[in-house]
């Protein structure tokens, strides 16, 4: 099993130029057009030449961000502008109409459509159950 360690970590890298390669935006790739790396990896990848050929210089590397920048992710907790976000809202809440405002008036509504859509309902039961009863007669 060990004797086939070294053709399966070739295979691998192979595989995984390949699939970078095909996965990166053209404007990314260095030297060469897309195609030309492609033919390459396929063509020399047992000997390793055409897949670290590829690593080495086909693809422009970007390297890691240092330090906190827009980029990097941060907990709601931790952002400055997410907590001001939450006090601004609070301080809004509070203002006006005693908290009262735009929100509560589209809750209204909402409550409002929500018991026409019940009465809808129960007025629709209320026929079935009826037509249900006027044909089970029928049916004894």
């Amino acid at each position: 099993m060990l004797r086939y360690l070294p053709l399966l970590l070739v295979l691998a890298l192979w595989i995984y130029a390949f699939i970078d390669c095909l996965n990166t935006p053209e404007e990314e790739v260095r030297g060469m057009p897309k195609v030309i790396w492609v033919i390459i990896i396929l063509l020399f990848g047992e000997v390793l030449v055409g897949p670290v050929a590829w690593l080495v210089a086909g693809k422009v590397r970007h390297a890691p961000a240092g330090g906190a920048g827009p980029a990097e992710w941060v907990a709601p907790d931790d952002n400055p502008e997410f907590l001001k976000s939450l006090k601004d809202e609070a301080a809004s809440a509070k203002d006006g109409n005693g908290g009262k405002g735009e929100k509560d008036e589209k809750d209204e509504k909402d409550e409002q459509l929500l018991k026409d859509w019940e009465a809808d309902l129960r007025r629709r039961e209320e026929e079935l159950k009826r037509r249900e009863s006027e044909e089970d007669p029928k049916d004894g």
